[in-house]
């Protein structure tokens, strides 16, 4: 992830109204962290916690698919749709509507390819990514379409 994309994902976080329990955890392990009272980053506005939840390297796991599950709802709606489209699989503005919805093997690359042209190469790599960690079992083609994206230098 880039550094914006961290700032992001942790911006999505705190301004997630469901992700109260989660918020709650971020807020512990800030003030361990950070040597803050827990009060203390409780009072911290949105900008300042999302600040300080991105500059911690090792979040825990939960943690960080819930920071990237909202960082993708809340800002990356566009780009799931196109890529949902392009494999034809039915959703509602970037959420798959089926319960068990497969994508097609071979349309995977050209899927990728689509996406590619139309967003930033950063936020592709970490949607596929997060969406092959999130199920491997589903998006497990992904892999070797991932390896064949040349990272921007």
């Amino acid at each position: 992830m880039t550094a914006a994309q961290r700032l992001a994902a942790a911006r999505a976080f705190w301004l997630e109204e469901t992700a109260t329990d989660d918020q709650v955890q971020a807020v512990m392990l800030i003030a361990q962290q950070k040597k803050f009272r827990p009060k203390s980053v409780i009072a911290l506005d949105v900008d300042r916690k999302a600040k300080q939840l991105a500059s911690i390297v090792n979040l825990p796991e939960t943690l960080a698919a819930r920071a990237l599950i909202v960082y993708h709802l809340a800002e990356q709606r566009p780009l799931m749709a196109s890529f949902l489209d392009a494999l034809g699989i039915t959703h509602q503005d970037g959420l798959i509507e089926e319960d068990n919805a497969t994508p097609d093997a071979d349309k995977l690359a050209p899927a990728v390819a689509h996406i590619t042209q139309q967003f930033p190469a950063d936020d592709v790599s970490l949607y596929l990514r997060t969406l092959l960690c999130q199920d491997p079992a589903t998006w497990g083609g992904l892999s070797n379409v991932l390896e064949s994206l040349k990272p921007e230098v």
